[in-house]
């Protein structure tokens, strides 16, 4: 008797549970798909010269794809096993808080970068959730913890998304940057209309097109070109993306949000650089897409190409979102700049650099890799 009871009370608590989490399924993943843009807003994307037909499109054409790529990708899936995340805990740091120079980079993992210029703060691409994916249940899960919560950073003049994919643009970070922070969201043509469905407030969402700048705090923000696709589900390129160039009286900063190589960097060295700094995707790169992400190589070159002083990396180390090795992004960055002679930073997740003195490069991920 006994017995029938504990099992008839955990099938009603599993299947309360089940009901629970077909509750929240029904109602949050629709969210984290965001929005399509409509109204005004879609009105001005389609006078976008990046507009064309139905959605938009890079000016050097790509695809998202290589034509021709399945075998390789089911033997890389196969063969890559366990070397894509490292072998033991990735070092994280806490990050000291106040700036030691006019120009201070905190990395906090995968692209989310927080930039000190000049006494004011921009926050790039933040990404606090344990999966970047629609659901907590399935998708890329970090391989470190944040180094600091999200609701602990200290006062944001802007936060900058460089385009709506989930490793770049997070429904709950951004939610709770919404309630903790003041700072506007500048993000390309169409993103506002995701993170009106999160309940942004519209006076907080600033959307630009390639070459447009926002100036706030005395700091100029401008979106600029970039070759990659966006969206966040079955339809393609809903939404614009780009890279982005911050610029104070003294100071300037390159991203390059997530691209492809293309012939525009020397053209965004020579209207915005010289850059004191480049944030470098290096990560998730592959024969089977090579038109939407650099090898690091591919990086090195649209650093000079942009005029760059310092190179430091991002978009590696903190989720699987390929099927290279773990360490083989920086392995390769490191080897490529040494032969040319190029300035290069890899910082720890969390751990605060001055550009105009960064800590020697130390292999520190070799010895976890």
């Amino acid at each position: 008797m006994a017995g029938n009871r504990v099992l008839r009370a955990g099938v009603v608590l599993a299947g309360a549970a089940a009901l629970a989490a077909a509750g929240w399924a029904l109602r949050e993943v629709p969210a984290q798909l965001g929005a399509r843009p409509t109204g005004a807003r879609a009105a001005r994307m389609r006078r976008s010269p990046q507009f064309k037909g139905a959605a938009f499109g890079n000016s050097s054409p790509g695809a998202v794809a290589a034509p021709g790529q399945g075998g390789r990708l089911l033997r890389d899936m196969l063969t890559s096993g366990r070397r894509r995340k490292p072998a033991g805990p990735i070092p994280v740091l806490v990050p000291s808080a106040s700036a030691g120079s006019d120009l201070d980079l905190v990395w906090y993992g995968h692209a989310t970068t927080l930039v000190e210029i000049e006494g004011r703060r921009v926050l790039f691409d933040p990404v606090w959730s344990d999966r970047c994916s629609p659901t907590p249940l399935i998708g890329p899960r970090r391989l470190h913890p944040p180094p600091v919560p999200a609701e602990a950073l200290p006062p944001l003049d802007a936060i900058v998304i460089s385009h709506d994919h989930y490793d770049h643009l997070d429904m709950a970070t951004i939610r709770t940057l919404t309630r903790t922070q003041v700072a506007p969201f500048l993000v390309p043509l169409g993103v506002g209309a995701h993170l009106d469905r999160w309940g942004v407030p519209s006076d907080r969402v600033i959307e630009l097109d390639w070459d447009e700048t926002f100036t706030i705090a005395g700091l100029r923000v401008t979106v600029t070109e970039a070759r990659h696709f966006s969206g966040r589900s079955l339809s393609r390129n809903p939404t614009l993306w780009g890279s982005w160039v911050l610029a104070g009286e003294r100071r300037r900063v390159f991203y390059t949000g997530d691209s492809g190589y293309f012939d525009g960097y020397a053209r965004l060295g020579e209207r915005y650089g010289p850059f004191d700094v480049t944030l470098m995707q290096i990560g998730a790169y592959s024969p089977s897409w090579p038109d939407i992400h650099m090898t690091p190589e591919e990086a090195v070159e649209a650093h000079v190409a942009l005029r760059g002083d310092l190179l430091v990396p991002v978009h590696w180390a903190t989720f699987v979102l390929a099927f290279h090795a773990w360490a083989e992004p920086v392995d390769r960055l490191w080897s490529e700049a040494k032969a040319r002679d190029l300035r290069i930073a890899v910082p720890r997740p969390g751990e605060r650099i001055s550009v105009d003195g960064p800590p020697a490069v130390d292999g520190w991920w070799q010895a976890v890799g």
